[in-house]
């Protein structure tokens, strides 16, 4: 299956996006063909397979081990929307190390949609990017009502997940929220974070959390490469 050779996009980069493909679908589970199937596979020099190989390692999706070929180092993360769980919980049950690196904490004022959401007029917001095995997968902009902002932001955001410290720090116990996902295309300060292409579209998550009385906890609107993430819901039909 030759690449696109009229593209203005490189081989390299064509095969890389091919084989991430194979990975995130699961078409690959362990490790990837040998550098001589993708070759004869894809109809280009060995010299692309290696560049595309060696950018894959560098974004820690692939690890090369001596001797016995290129392993995958990465999972798809699949998150249940039936279960509310922090990406920290998330990343954790794939088996995979995750991480954090706080980009924003200032106190804003919110927009005439994001006044309607949260019945705030000003919040504290926090933009983390999130990763896992050290790879971006997605960024998460978190908004609070600024008391509780004050109290987080006291802590290593880079290291805590929210959910955990607003359980056990300042005793919010049981969370509800509403939930909609949508496909979008990311601002070009975003695709560069997450290490994707501008023409990419990511996995826009905005999710509002209330306590079992019905107050308001948090809004959160997050962006996911749709490559690494999958959302996972059971459904059942009753016969009439």
């Amino acid at each position: 299956m030759p690449l696109n050779y009229t593209n203005s996009i490189p081989l390299h980069f064509q095969l890389k996006k091919k084989i991430e493909e194979r990975i995130f679908t699961e078409e690959y589970t362990d490790k990837i063909p040998s550098e001589r199937e993708l070759m004869d596979e894809f109809y280009v020099s060995r010299s692309t397979v290696r560049q595309s190989i060696a950018q894959l390692v560098h974004e820690g999706v692939l690890e090369k081990r001596h001797g016995r070929g290129t392993f995958i180092a990465v999972k798809p993360i699949n998150d249940w929307l039936g279960n509310l769980s922090s990406t920290n919980e998330t990343v954790e049950r794939m088996g995979m190390k995750p991480g954090a690196k706080l980009l924003k904490s200032e106190t804003v004022l919110l927009t005439d949609p994001l006044k309607k959401i949260t019945g705030l007029d000003e919040a504290y917001h926090f933009k983390r990017l999130r990763f896992a095995n050290q790879v971006p997968i997605g960024i998460e902009n978190h908004y609070y009502p600024v008391h509780v902002g004050n109290k987080l932001i006291k802590y290593d955001l880079n290291k805590e997940a929210f959910y955990e410290l607003l359980e056990r720090e300042l005793g919010v116990k049981t969370f509800e929220a509403d939930q909609v996902i949508k496909s979008i295309a990311p601002t070009e300060v975003d695709a560069k974070l997450l290490h994707i292409p501008d023409s990419s579209h990511v996995l826009n998550a905005q999710r509002k959390i209330t306590d079992i009385h019905g107050h308001f906890v948090e809004f959160e609107n997050a962006f996911y490469r749709a490559d690494m993430y999958s959302f996972h819901i059971k459904l059942s039909r009753k016969s009439n």
